[in-house]
């Protein structure tokens, strides 16, 4: 069993000491942070450590709490996360509000815990943590439109939490077991069906598959600028490894990764904004790999390579995507623009950041000698594998649409496009550019020596993404797409306008709801209020003396029939004389006539049984 430290815990633990450091001490301590992470990774995979095994053990009502389910697929998962965590503080050190960095220190130490869960409470618990953690990195934003992005996020992740706990549930109830393995996945109206559907909804919430996706393009742009760096990772990567472990060979996640791949790209198209186009093409490129995890059949050739392309197109990603915020963050955080209207002719001011962008763009587009190139195509490769061509054209066709956008209409817009600059600008800070020359080496090195990354993939690889056929193929794609796009290039300039998505039905009804709060049921209740404290109010009044309080309702009704018969005059000495007793009222206890004795009491009599008989205990 593995003694070592458990890598989450380092950042879930290390957070609250964030606050406490200052300066040059805190910048160390942060970037500390995921070293230590790494060097745990490090110690764990060696050896025997590597092949499969359960630790961190804990017992819970009579349950067993796995903590570390460590394997090659976990493995993989967990050093992708955590070298992209280093580039990310990285990126970050500037920044002064701790909250910042204690959200980000607890949004990856949860995504590891959710990686390493070997059952299903403890993936549920960090589930949750990773959802809170992150709607901090929107909200610190401090803007209203983050206020209202961060909110809608945080209610679609408690709706998947809940899917995914009622999923656990019923699961424990028809199997006694709460281990995180392959679940049944089946259409039938019988509990298990029913478990393992609710547990694949929360799943696809957070992987972003349409129709469940809008939260992503929503939020992610208005985070901070280094918030949305830490969110491009985590989430969505954290659902593919659970889809991965949970729903390997799904023939449903095939059809829906490869629409969603075509879905993000199309839905590019119309952005303006820099951020939000690359939120789009985040739903894009997670398409592949729930495609690649439907198609991944065990013992096949074909499913073994498609697992692999997820896994591998999941660490690319991580990295290639980060970079692309990071340099889209970059021109927000020293221009304070991000739509693509805004921008232009900023290669004059910003040419490393734009140098270092197109790294991450190449990677994305699959280019050749970058990271998209060897991993992407493994998943294309196993559509083929697999004798599926309208799969293969869709995620075909997906990659012209990605490197049109992220490689072409974005960097075009925002670093050139005018040939005087939209506004003045500078290089980001030194240590956004290091984070991003970090990032992008890597994105490069992964490309060139790809074997490093596949001696990480949970099953051995037999595929050579550098043949000449595959190389002369994807070259062609990218280069026509190119030469398309430079007479186009005005027409997908972008517009100034709001894209509406799927996120719609829900903001309006979240309006209705407010708004028939706010209104009908508000009225309601005052006038329920009212109604209850009057009466509520009677009683606490005639408490005080109830002698005098028969007295006084009795004149008032004796006055009222009065006001008929007598004269005005003697009316209102009526009046004033009923006025007095009211204002000099409890005064001093009244003796009770008899009848006002026996009515008194025979009510209470009354009510007492009453109470007795709603709160008895029926008959057996």
């Amino acid at each position: 069993m593995i003694e070592w430290f458990h890598p989450g815990l380092v950042y879930i633990l290390g957070a609250p000491l964030i606050p406490v450091l200052k300066g040059r001490l805190k910048q160390a301590y942060l970037l500390l942070l995921p070293v230590l992470a790494f060097t745990a990774l490090l110690l764990m995979s060696k050896g025997v450590f590597l092949s499969e095994g359960k630790t961190w053990i804990l017992p819970f009502l009579g349950y067993k709490l796995i903590l570390g389910q460590i394997d090659r697929l976990s493995i993989v998962f967990a050093y992708v996360f955590v070298i992209a965590s280093f580039c990310m503080m990285l990126y970050a050190l500037h920044i002064q509000e701790d909250g910042q960095h204690v959200a980000a220190s607890l949004y990856v130490g949860s995504t590891l815990g959710v990686v390493f869960a070997g059952d299903l409470f403890t993936l549920f618990f960090f589930w949750e943590v990773t959802a809170w953690s992150a709607l901090f990195l929107v909200w610190y934003q401090k803007t209203e439109r983050a206020y209202g992005a961060g909110f809608r996020y945080i209610l679609v992740h408690l709706f998947g939490g809940a899917c995914l706990l009622g999923g656990v549930l019923l699961h424990l109830k028809t199997t006694g077991s709460i281990e995180f393995q392959a679940f049944r996945f089946g259409w039938g109206l019988e509990w298990n069906n029913l478990a393992s559907s609710l547990i694949l909804l929360a799943f696809l919430i957070n992987a972003a598959v349409p129709p469940l996706h809008a939260w992503l393009a929503d939020a992610y742009p208005e985070a901070t600028v280094t918030g949305a760096v830490f969110l491009t990772a985590f989430t969505t990567k954290s659902a593919i490894y659970v889809l991965i472990r949970g729903f390997p060979a799904v023939e449903l996640l095939i059809w829906a990764g490869a629409i969603m791949a075509v879905y993000g790209v199309v839905f590019a198209v119309l952005e303006n904004d820099i951020r939000r186009l690359l939120a789009y093409h985040i739903i894009s490129q997670v398409g592949y790999m729930i495609s690649g995890v439907g198609m991944g059949v065990a013992g096949t050739a074909a499913g073994e390579m498609a697992i692999n392309g997820a896994v591998a197109h999941a660490f690319s990603h991580i990295l290639y995507k980060a970079l692309l915020f990071m340099g889209a963050g970059a021109v927000l955080e020293v221009t304070g623009r991000s739509k693509l209207t805004e921008l232009g002719g900023l290669y004059k001011y910003m040419p490393i950041t734009f140098h270092l962008y197109m790294v991450g763009a190449y990677s994305i587009s699959g280019f050749p000698l970058f990271s998209g190139f060897v991993s992407k195509t493994m998943v294309v490769e196993a559509s083929a594998m697999w004798h599926l061509p309208v799969i293969w054209l869709m995620l075909e066709g997906a990659s012209i649409g990605t490197f049109l956008h992220t490689g072409l209409k974005l960097p075009w817009g925002a670093w050139f496009s005018r040939e005087n600059p939209a506004c003045k600008a500078k290089e980001p800070p030194k240590n956004m550019l290091a984070a991003m020359g970090i990032t992008a080496f890597l994105c490069t090195f992964i490309g060139v020596y790809p074997k490093i990354l596949y001696d990480l993939l949970p099953y051995p690889v037999q595929y050579e993404p550098y043949t000449l056929g595959h190389v002369v193929t994807m070259s062609q794609l990218l280069l026509f797409t190119a030469a398309a796009f430079w007479p186009l290039r005005r027409m997908l300039y972008g517009e100034p306008t709001i894209t509406l998505d799927t996120d719609w039905f829900y903001r309006m009804a979240g309006r209705k709801v407010i708004w028939f709060c706010e209104k009908p049921l508000m009225t309601f209740a005052q006038f329920v209020d009212g109604k209850v404290m009057s009466v509520a109010g009677f009683f606490v009044w005639f408490s005080r003396n109830p002698g005098l309080a028969l007295h006084i309702k009795k004149e008032e009704a004796k006055l009222k029939v009065r006001r008929f018969i007598l004269s005005p005059e003697r009316a209102q000495k009526h009046e004033q004389t009923l006025e007095e007793k009211r204002r000099r009222y409890p005064g001093e206890l009244s003796d009770l006539t008899v009848g006002a004795s026996v009515f008194l009491i025979v009510l209470a009599f009354a009510l007492y049984l009453i109470l007795y008989l709603l709160m008895a205990p029926a008959p057996r």
